[in-house]
């Protein structure tokens, strides 16, 4: 049974570290939310540390200049790990070949330019030239939806290309705006029978890497997230125990006050999620 909680602070206690996600959680992809910037920095100030661990489908360095630029101070954090970075190093290992055809929009161009050192990114090529697919996103996700890219994904079917998909996330919030994510073209992608690679939540590799870098002894972490099928899920994959931000993109199934869940609502639509979250509050604080 997943036990509602008002404050982060309640359970702070039993826990070394956090793998919180971003979108939802901290930010609403435009402006910071000043409880969770405050709930981070009481559980830093505690002693614990704070992974930020996102699907955003960029390297860290680009993912903590728009954190910057957003205003979430430093402070309330250790380190940014994203499905990017996780992608990146899939890709530059040869993934899906050594020429790459992308589905994304000119701001993932940092993707295939901010490399590790020493590296070198496959070539872009057109479709009917690539080995493989790298999909950070739709090319303009204010206008576009899925179905625009359907006869791309098609011819990519044909052809037996790979996808790498660098955020598994099917939709955000921005605002008040839904947006799809890279996740809803490889949702498609699978559906027409062709092959994804994902690795980003819930997906391991993102896990793995996020512990290499935390750098704690079997630390005891809790995952935070908004998505059931991506954060809580993943959390629950790696037995580790989760918080279920319920204001997030799925608030509108638990009541009129999205920092006040109605509990019935919850576990009614847990029990037909079949994926149980440790714990859940309406926002992070």
């Amino acid at each position: 049974m997943t036990r509602l909680i008002s404050s982060l602070s309640e359970i702070a206690g039993q826990y070394d570290a956090l793998f919180c996600d971003l979108w939802g959680c901290l930010h609403n992809g435009k402006t910071p939310f000043p409880e969770a910037v405050a709930a981070l920095k009481g559980f830093r100030a505690g002693g614990g540390k704070v992974a930020l661990v996102t699907n955003a489908p960029r390297p860290n360095a680009t993912v903590i200049a728009q954190l910057d630029r957003m205003g979430v101070p430093r402070e309330a954090w250790d380190l940014v790990v994203s499905s990017g970075d996780a992608a990146q190093a899939a890709m530059l290992q040869g993934a899906v070949g050594q020429k790459v055809f992308h589905i994304g929009a000119v701001k993932d161009e940092d993707f295939f330019t901010i490399l590790p050192p020493g590296a070198v990114a496959p070539d872009r090529v057109g479709i009917l030239e690539a080995t493989g697919i790298v999909c950070t996103g739709l090319e303009d996700d204010l206008t576009e939806t899925p179905a625009d890219y359907r006869a791309q994904l098609l011819l990519g079917k044909t052809r037996g290309l790979p996808m790498l998909c660098a955020n598994p996330d099917i939709i955000v919030d921005m605002g008040d705006k839904r947006l799809y994510c890279a996740g809803a073209l490889a949702e498609d992608y699978a559906a027409m029978g062709g092959t994804v690679f994902y690795y980003g939540k819930p997906h391991p590799p993102i896990y793995d890497l996020a512990r290499r870098q935390l750098g704690l002894e079997e630390p005891r972490i809790l995952c935070v997230g908004d998505g059931i099928a991506t954060d809580i899920q993943g959390g629950m994959a790696e037995g580790l125990d989760t918080l279920f931000i319920t204001g997030g993109i799925a608030a509108a199934h638990f009541g009129p006050d999205s920092a006040r869940p109605d509990k019935a609502l919850l576990d009614q639509w847990i029990e037909t999620q079949r994926i149980y979250p440790t714990y859940a509050m309406g926002h992070l604080g």
